[in-house]
C-alpha cells in the first residue's frame, strides 16, 4: 500500500517511518493518539502535520497490524 503522508528512508530517522517532509516519526503520534490525545492537540504541538497525515498513520498501524499480526503476542 501507498500512502501520501508516510514515508521510509535509511537516511532519515534510521529507516523509521516518518510524515513525508519531516522528521516525525509516525510512532510518536500514534503513541499520543493511544494516550488518549486529540488531533487538535496534537496538529497544535506537530504545526508541520496535516489532520490528514494523522489520519493516515492511523491507516498505516491498521496496514502494519494486518501484515504483522502473527508477530504480536496478545495477553489475556
Amino acid at each position: 500500500m501507498k500512502f501520501k503522508y508516510i514515508e521510509k528512508n535509511p537516511e532519515i530517522c534510521g529507516g523509521k517511518p516518518v510524515f513525508k517532509g519531516t522528521r516525525i516519526p509516525v510512532y510518536i503520534v500514534l503513541d499520543l493518539l493511544s494516550a488518549g490525545e486529540s488531533v487538535e492537540n496534537i496538529l497544535k504541538n506537530y504545526p508541520l502535520l496535516k489532520k490528514e497525515a494523522v489520519l493516515e498513520a492511523i491507516k498505516f498501524a491498521s496496514e502494519y497490524t494486518k501484515m504483522k499480526e502473527e508477530l504480536i503476542e496478545i495477553s489475556d
